[in-house]
Order: structure tokens, then sequence, then C-alpha cells
């Protein structure tokens, strides 16, 4: 584009200086010849005293002389100084000067009269007649003038035929330019598609195999875009690099973690049950005796729940399948909506479920969870009476995907989540303030496992809060997300 904006202004400032050459020749022809007009009529001056107005066009036959162009005008000057009468040529064809001659009006003899008396040519625009160039005797006597119509004529088909080839060039300069400009980008087009490429790939989590690299012909590094192209291609090395270890190294934590998760399991039950086995005896202990044996009873059936929850990440975390099949989700929303209120009855309860069935293709022990961990989110962050709703309904569109989904609610009117952890809610050991904080037994990782959860079986969980409304929406799919 701005190489065509060039080619224009070049183009404009060629026209300009051009037209305004040949308008200057044209007219500089113009005032040569009616110069020699001038001193020619010179030498016709007549003798005797000139006619009074309106009389014959006696004295003006220079007017009519050969080699006058059609139209020309002129003009005796009277012993006042003012032109009296004039006459323009009509008919180049008259058999006596008198016979091509025609009047000039009152206006027209009065513009002739109005011009000055230097000697020099001046351009004039005669009432109805249009402009002219005039020029007087230098001894007084008479004024000429010859038409500029043929100057002005020339000059404006110019002007025509430069409008012309110039939007013609500039037509022709932008089609060869863009096809020009497309050939030579096509090579940075397609380093343009690798990065495309490159940006679609998920390298935020999981095992990455970064392949994809600008092919050869476009990594010459003796050419400005073979050189995009051979940096892009070493940063992509780097960038694999760099994943592969950061993969590996993940690989390793989640290996140590469910390792240990699961080795630490027994020793928790074991702990569990001496507990319990010594605090039920025959021997009645002490009242410290019994509360340091429901502490640690208490203790190691939290660091069982934290060691379960770190396992089920691992797993999740390690692409491990699910038992998915078609499930009912009205039951499981029941199921655990019963249980939430056995276990907090100082919450008001309630459920939103539609009358069909709603199924989606998961595994219901671990939907079951999802439901589970968002109610329990529920009862430990809100204050008793607040009321909480659980409401499932099937919904439609591009965000359920192609055959369509089921979202999931989770509704309380408690005080809602703090703005500044809002970004935060679904991060492993998140926490936030005093009225969320670990006092009820949270370990910080429900919200994770219910992203990773949701995120297994192909489908995404959001939040928004406000004081008196928070929701949690789950969305599922209908269909296997495999297919």
């Amino acid at each position: 584009m701005s190489a065509v904006v060039l080619i224009a202004v070049v183009g404009a400032v060629i026209g300009a200086v051009t037209t305004i050459a040949l308008h200057s020749y044209m007219q500089g022809e113009l005032d040569r010849r009616l110069w020699d007009s001038v001193i020619r009529a010179q030498i016709l001056r007549p003798r005797g005293p000139m006619p009074p107005q309106g009389g014959p066009l006696s004295g003006l036959e220079f007017v009519a002389m050969g080699g006058q162009p059609l139209g020309s005008v002129g003009a005796r000057i009277g012993p006042g100084g003012a032109v009296e009468q004039g006459a323009k040529l009509d008919n180049a064809t008259g058999r006596l000067p008198e016979d091509r001659l025609g009047k000039l009006t009152r206006r027209q003899v009065a513009a002739l009269n109005s011009m000055p008396r230097d000697g020099r040519a001046h351009t004039a625009e005669l009432p109805g007649l249009g402009d002219y160039r005039v020029a007087s005797a230098k001894d007084g006597s008479l004024v000429l003038g010859m038409p500029l119509t043929d100057v002005q004529k020339t000059v404006g088909r110019l002007v025509l035929i430069e409008a012309c080839v110039t939007a013609a060039g500039l037509a022709a300069a932008g089609l060869a330019g863009s096809a020009m400009v497309g050939i030579a980008l096509r090579p940075l087009r397609r380093v343009a598609a690798t990065a495309t490429r490159v940006s679609e790939l998920p390298l935020h989590q999981g095992e990455v195999a970064l392949h994809v690299r600008v092919p050869a012909s476009e990594a010459d590094g003796r050419t400005e875009v073979g050189q995009v192209g051979a940096a892009l291609n070493r940063m992509l090395g780097h960038v694999g690099s760099a994943l592969a270890a950061r993969q590996e190294s993940e690989t390793r934590v989640r290996r140590f973690v469910a390792d240990a998760s699961h080795e630490l399991r027994t020793p928790l039950a074991s702990i569990r049950g001496y507990a319990e086995l010594t605090r039920r005896g025959r021997e009645q202990p002490g009242p410290e005796t019994r509360h340091a044996l429901g502490r640690i009873e208490s203790e190691a059936e939290r660091m069982t729940g934290l060691v379960e929850d770190l396992l089920l990440l691992a797993r999740l975390d390690s692409g491990r399948p699910l038992a998915c099949a078609r499930t009912d989700l009205s039951p499981l929303v029941v199921d655990a909506v019963s249980d939430a209120q056995v276990a907090g009855p100082g919450h008001r309860w309630r459920l939103e479920l539609p009358e069909e069935p709603v199924t989606v293709y998961g595994d219901a022990g671990r939907l079951h969870q999802i439901l589970v961990n968002l109610l329990a989110n529920a009862r430990t962050h809100t204050p008793e009476g607040t009321t909480v709703t659980a409401r499932v309904r099937a919904v439609a569109g591009a965000a359920a995907g192609r055959d369509g989904g089921v979202q999931l609610e989770v509704q309380d009117d408690g005080p809602g989540i703090p703005e500044e952890l809002l970004p935060h809610v679904f991060e492993r050991f998140a926490r936030g303030d005093a009225s969320r904080s670990r006092a009820a037994g949270s370990t910080g990782l429900g919200l994770a496992i219910v992203q990773a959860v949701v995120a297994a079986h192909g489908g995404t969980v959001r939040v928004g809060s406000a004081p008196g409304r928070t929701v949690f929406t789950v969305t599922l799919p209908t269909a296997d997300p495999a297919a």
C-alpha cells in the first residue's frame, strides 16, 4: 500500500510539472503570435479619424488579418485613451475584412478598456467569450486579444490522459505489487503457520511432544526469512528440551507422591486402629489419656483423607482411565445432598432436579466425589443457616459440546469468596481468610480434585461469587469425550 501511495505521489508530481510546462509553452507561443499580430496591426493603422461608436467597423480590419485564430478580438484606442469600438473575428471565409468581423458588446469593450496599457500580454475574461490573452500596442493605438480556448482544451485533455494513465498504472502496480509481495512472503507465512501450530499445543500441562519445526527450505540462513525460521527452530528446540525436563520432573514428583501416599495408608490405618483399640480396652484410661487418644484418631483420620486426596490427584495426573458408563446424575445428587444434610444439619439444603433422567458419560464414583466435595465446600465455608441448592439441568450449544451436555450447579447464599481468592480457588492447597480456614478439617485439595475429575471427563468447572451468592458450575458432556 505504501508503495502504491508513493507511486501515486510521484505520478501526481510528474503530471503537475508536465501540465504546468505545457501550459507555459503554449501560452508563450500564443503570446508570440499575439505580438506579431500587434506589430502588423500597427502597420495597417488608418490615417483618418475613428468612426463614431455604432458605425461601420472601418479601421478594425487588422482583427481579420491572415493568421489570426477564429474568435480574436481587437479595438482601436481613441484620442482620450479609451476603447471606443471593438470587433471580433467571427467568420474566416468572408471576401472582405468587414464581412468577417462582428461587433463587441459594451461589457466586452469595457473589459478590453480595463486592461493595463503597459505593452505586455495579460489574461482577461471577456463576458460571453471566455479567457483571452490581450496586449496593447506600445504606442497605445490599439488592443488585440487571442482566445485561450485551444490552450485550455489541450491542457485539459493532457490532464485527463495523465489521470487515466496514472490510475491504470496504479492499478497495475497494485496488482503486480500484491503478487510480488505474496510470493515474497509465502515462506514467511509458512513460518507463521508453524508458530501458530505450536501456539495451539497444550504446553501448560501433561506430556508434550514438541516435534513441530519450520521446514528446512524456510530455515536457510542466507535469507532474512530463513534466519527467522532457523531462529524459531532453535527456540522450539530449547522449549522442547525445557518441556521434556519439566515433564520428567513432574513425573518423578507424581510417582513419589503416589508411592508415598500408598505407603502411608497402612501405617495411618494402624495408628487409628491401635488408638481405637486402646480407648476401648478393658482398662479404663484417665481423662487426659482419652483426650490424647481422641486427638490421635482425629488427626490420623484427617491425615488419611489428605493421603487419599493426594493419591487420587496423582492418579488423575498420570492419566489413569476412569470406569465410565452412562450415569444418571439425579440419584447421585440426591444421595450426596442427603449425606450433606446429615453432616451439616444447621444448613438448609435444597434440590432442583428435572423430571426426566439426566445422563452423562462418566465414572459414577468420581462424579459422586465432585458432588461431595462441592457440598462439603459450601458446608465448611459458610455459617449455619445458609441455604445450599444443588441444581441439575440439560444445556445445549457450543459451550456444552457438539452433542449437548449437562450442567451441575451448587449455589449458596453465604458471605461469598474473597475477590483476591477467586482466581486461585481450584489450585492445590489454596486457602482463604479465617472464614475459609482449615479449622473444620479442610485439606485445601477438595476443589483441586473437582477440577481434575471434571477435566478427566472432558468437562469444565467455573465459579462466580458475590456476597449472598456463590455458584460453582460444572458442565459435563453427554457423549464420550474420546469419541
